[in-house]
């Protein structure tokens, strides 16, 4: 079973009375939108296989990793900014852009992880994920002794 779907909260109900919406509403309006954090994924069918993209703009292809640790992929990406050195920190007015470093894992169940491939190309990070082949059983007859 593949696992590569991740929870958002997105999707919430919102029927239902939550006490603590109006505080995450406050904390997002005060801190802004943490989108990055998590940066955004499609996963795509593509028969065989799988193809996931994953939005990675003004990140640099050497402080983008991709990791697979037993049965999990993560993709971790940091981006650093010049405003965390301290002699150009002055001749910012205004500084909005995020960095830091940001990480998403994905379960690989059904995924044959040894033919994974990635390519990172305008900001896209490509994944191709090869699914694991569903063997056919083979059926044959017992001979009764």
């Amino acid at each position: 079973m593949l696992t590569l779907v991740p929870y958002s909260q997105k999707h919430r109900d919102t029927s239902v009375y939550n006490p603590f919406r109006m505080f995450d509403e406050l904390e997002k309006s005060f801190f802004g939108s943490s989108d990055i954090a998590e940066f955004k994924t499609d996963i795509r069918d593509e028969g065989d296989h799988y193809l996931m993209e994953a939005d990675l703009p003004g990140f640099r292809k050497e402080d983008i990793h991709v990791d697979l640790d037993n049965n999990t992929l993560t993709i971790q990406a940091t981006r650093h900014s010049s405003y965390e050195e301290p002699d150009k920190k002055g001749g910012y007015v205004r500084c909005e852009r995020s960095y830091g470093s940001y990480a998403r894992s994905f379960g690989m169940d059904g995924i044959r992880t040894e033919g994974i491939k990635a390519s990172y190309t305008d900001g896209v990070l490509r994944l191709t994920l090869p699914k694991v082949s569903a063997e056919a059983p083979q059926t044959r007859r017992l001979e009764i002794e």
